[in-house]
C-alpha cells in the first residue's frame, strides 16, 4: 500500500514540471546554449564558437532546444550560399523553487551537479580580475536555521533572483549593449556536511 501511494505521489510530483523546461535543462550543453542566448540573439554557429564546441554538437542541441520551445527562430540571413539562423530564448535556464522541489533526486543531483560545475568555471575564469570591483560581492555565512527558516531564506533568495532579473531588464531598456557590465549571480545555500 505505501509503495503504491509512493508511486502515485512521485508520479504526481514529476508531472508538476513542464517536460520541455527537463529536457532543456537536462544536458549541459542546453545550460550553455541557453545561457549563451539568455545575453543576446544568436546562431548556432556563433554560440559554437563562443563556448568552443563542434558546430554538429550545438545544432544537434538547438534542435532539441526548438523542440522543447525553450529557443525561436528570430530571423535568417544569408551567409556563404546558405541560410544561418539566430535564435533568442523563451525559456530561462533555470527552474523555480516548485519545479526543483518536484524533480526526482536523481534529475536534481544531474541538474545540480551541470550547474555547479558551470558556475565554478566562471568564478575560475573571472579569476582575481573579477572581483576587483569593490562592489563586487563573495559572501559566506555558516548559519543554523530551522525548517521554517530554511525555507523563508530560500524564498528571499528566489526573490533576489527576480529582483536581479527586473534590474537587467531595466539596464537593458536603458543601456546600449556595449554599457552594460557583464555580471554573473550565483547563490548557494545548502545543508553543511
Amino acid at each position: 500500500m505505501a509503495k503504491s501511494a509512493s508511486k502515485a505521489a512521485a508520479a504526481e510530483r514529476q508531472a508538476t514540471v513542464d517536460v520541455n523546461v527537463l529536457k532543456a535543462l537536462g544536458h549541459p550543453l542546453r545550460q550553455r546554449i541557453l545561457q549563451v542566448l539568455y545575453d543576446r540573439v544568436a546562431s548556432p554557429s556563433q554560440v559554437a564558437k563562443e563556448i568552443d564546441e563542434p558546430l554538429s554538437n550545438v545544432s544537434y542541441h538547438f534542435k532539441i532546444l526548438v523542440k522543447c520551445e525553450a529557443v525561436e527562430l528570430v530571423r535568417t540571413e544569408p551567409v556563404r550560399g546558405a541560410l544561418e539562423h539566430f535564435y533568442r530564448h523563451t525559456m530561462l535556464p533555470a527552474l523555480s523553487a516548485p519545479e526543483w522541489e518536484s524533480l526526482p533526486q536523481g534529475m536534481r543531483d544531474r541538474i545540480f551537479d551541470q550547474t555547479l560545475k558551470q558556475a565554478w568555471d566562471h568564478v575560475a575564469e573571472a579569476g582575481a580580475e573579477g572581483f576587483k570591483d569593490p562592489r563586487a560581492s563573495v559572501v559566506w555565512n555558516p548559519l543554523d536555521l530551522d525548517d521554517e527558516a530554511f525555507r523563508q531564506l530560500g524564498a528571499e533568495l528566489e526573490r533576489l533572483i527576480g529582483f536581479g532579473l527586473a534590474l537587467q531588464e531595466q539596464s537593458r531598456a536603458r543601456s546600449a549593449p556595449e554599457e552594460l557590465e557583464k555580471t554573473e549571480l550565483t547563490l548557494l545555500h545548502f545543508h553543511r556536511a
